[in-house]
């Protein structure tokens, strides 16, 4: 008789108030929040601009020059422009960006917020392979002399920032230029542009530390 009361009591359906039963409910309530927690985590991506080709400083940037990319910034999302907050117009580049690299909110802004202007040097010599965009080098002049010779070539931009390169063509009869685009603060502006005027013979050298000296 005693052991029949057991096993109905063991058989007994459970009650709501059954601590057990209640552990039990709070243990898979738990383990489906914490899934739904992780899937909308990593589902928490944000669309942003990316470069589509390379930019240079001083460009003009518009959406054309973007492409559109899904990343998880998290807590660095407020450094990058999203596509939500959309581009400002005539945004202009304040920074070299390479390609497919995410453009970040102080790579642009306006015009007059450039601290170096990009200047044309066109070169009849030929460039190292490692003076490319965002590569520094050291300008140096030669001032024509008295008589048809040059001065001795004196540096003039120490450790100046290449925004562009553009291959020249070959004219008949003359050599083949290229035009190398570097980046000149204000207070360089007037040494180069002079040096140009006066038909200096300009130069430019790969600086690889990239140090002023």
């Amino acid at each position: 008789m005693g052991e029949s009361i057991g096993v109905a009591a063991r058989l007994r359906k459970p009650s709501w108030k059954d601590p057990r039963l209640l552990i039990g409910l709070l243990l898979v309530l738990g383990s489906v929040a914490g899934v739904i927690a992780l899937v909308g985590t990593a589902d928490r991506t944000t669309q942003v601009f990316a470069a589509r080709e390379d930019i240079a400083i001083g460009q003009v940037v518009t959406e054309a020059d973007l492409s559109i990319v899904k990343v998880r910034l998290d807590d660095v999302e407020a450094g990058y422009i999203t596509v939500e907050q959309g581009l400002a117009e005539s945004s202009v580049a304040l920074q070299r960006m390479a390609k497919n690299q995410l453009i970040p909110r102080a790579s642009l802004g306006v015009a007059d917020a450039l601290d170096r202007k990009p200047v044309a040097i066109a070169l009849e010599e030929e460039l190292p392979p490692q003076a490319v965009p965002g590569a520094r080098v050291d300008v140096w002049v030669s001032m024509p002399g008295a008589s048809s010779a040059f001065d001795a070539p004196e540096m003039l931009l120490p450790s100046a920032e290449i925004a562009a390169v553009t291959p020249g063509s070959t004219t008949l009869g003359s050599a083949r230029t290229t035009v190398v685009m570097v980046l000149v603060t204000d207070e360089q502006m007037p040494k180069l542009l002079g040096a140009q005027a006066n038909r200096a013979k300009v130069s430019v050298v790969w600086n690889p530390t990239g140090v002023v000296r």
